[in-house]
């Protein structure tokens, strides 16, 4: 398990971000800033963030744990950026901040006289990115995205399901959460062409850009063959083997990428004759012939424990697994020695960072802060001392 962390070594050190978005994409990109060492302030409405109600399960002071999970290492601070006093406070910690993230409605900044334009000439240096549905402009610029439409607007939600069911959602929010790590990504460019430029610039997320750029191989596929793509279950639609097959206890997942781990495989199993049947010798013709194959694999499947089967094959080279539940991955041998589950004072539980990085890994420095931020109010003064 990872754990508290000391301020000052990441790979984003010194680098001063103001968050001020809401739901997921925005808010995943300020906390993976803040994992690898960024400075973040967490600016939110007087109400709050919308996910601080996005429950049940709610901590005991009454906090969904979707807030926990996309806001640590993050400071707080409330402001009415509906009126003037709050617009000028965050004009002044902008003053000295590195990056904006915002994902505000199209049109509300400029509506509030702090548009882009605005900011980058009275901030030059300023790095603004915007996590946004659609982008500004075309057919559907400015338009509020929410990822299962997305899911569907951009095919993803047509190519899964089982063969001959009907089209479902991938089962997490996968558009906005690659939509926030595009961000993130984005966010770090622009970081590194200013220490060339000098200059700061407008880095955008759409969440429809995003949904587009997960079509692999889907797209790739469309565009050599021009068909349809269709669902193909847990089976992959071009490699095969590649597919949640019936065992002799639990279902097993084989991820059967090239010839020498399929004549691995039928050899470990007992049918080595497969790998030199003209149908299945090579990858295109498993693939071709895939409905055939996992009946005469499946038969003889049908001899083995499905958990003892799949560690045998992973340590022979053949890339297989039992299905886990969430909280079996979460507690697995293999999370702990990676890092993958934070723990913090108070009983903070979360996600660890993916990345690792050798000199400066990311830190852990506190939970995300629930209650005790504090909140400019509506006749008061902007003061920037007050909120770093």
């Amino acid at each position: 398990m990872s754990t508290q962390s000391q301020p000052g070594t990441g790979a984003l050190s010194g680098v001063r971000v103001v968050d001020a978005s809401r739901i997921l994409g925005g808010p995943l990109c300020g906390q993976i800033l803040g994992d690898h060492g960024a400075d973040v302030l967490k600016v939110e409405p007087p109400q709050g963030d919308d996910t601080r109600q996005w429950g049940p399960p709610f901590t005991d002071r009454g906090v969904a744990s979707y807030y926990l999970g996309l806001n640590r290492n993050k400071r707080l601070l409330s402001l009415d950026l509906a009126v003037p006093a709050g617009r000028d406070a965050l004009l002044a910690l902008l003053a000295d901040a590195d990056v904006l993230i915002e994902n505000f409605k199209t049109g509300t900044l400029e509506k509030w006289g702090i548009g882009h334009e605005t900011l980058a000439e009275r901030f030059p240096r300023l790095i603004h990115c915007r996590v946004s549905g659609f982008g500004a402009d075309g057919p559907l610029g400015g338009l509020a995205g929410y990822d299962a439409a997305v899911q569907a607007l951009t095919g993803l939600m047509s190519v899964n399901g089982e063969a001959g069911g009907d089209a479902l959602r991938v089962g997490l929010p996968v558009v906005d959460m690659v939509t926030g790590m595009n961000a993130a990504m984005g966010v770090m460019l622009a970081l590194l062409e200013r220490a060339r430029s000098g200059r700061g610039q407008f880095v955008e997320a759409a969440l429809y850009d995003s949904g587009l750029s997960l079509l692999h191989p889907h797209a790739a596929n469309w565009f050599v063959d021009g068909k349809s793509p269709r669902r193909t279950g847990n089976a992959h639609p071009n490699i095969y083997p590649y597919d949640n097959l019936r065992t002799g206890t639990e279902p097993v997942f084989f991820a059967v990428g090239n010839d020498r781990q399929f004549q691995i495989l039928c050899r470990h199993i007992g049918v080595p004759w497969l790998a030199e049947d003209p149908r299945y010798a090579t990858a295109g013709a498993r693939s071709s012939n895939r409905e055939a194959l996992k009946e005469a694999l499946e038969r003889q499947l049908a001899r083995f424990d499905g958990h003892q089967l799949a560690g045998e094959l992973v340590n022979a080279g053949v890339p297989a697994a039992v299905v886990m539940s969430v909280p079996q991955a979460l507690q697995h041998a293999h999370t702990q020695h990676r890092g993958m589950v934070v723990e913090l004072p108070g009983g903070y539980r979360g996600v660890g960072a993916p990345v690792k990085l050798s000199r400066t890994p990311a830190t852990y420095r506190f939970a995300p802060l629930t209650e005790g931020a504090e909140f400019l109010p509506r006749d008061a003064e902007p003061d920037g001392d007050r909120t770093r």
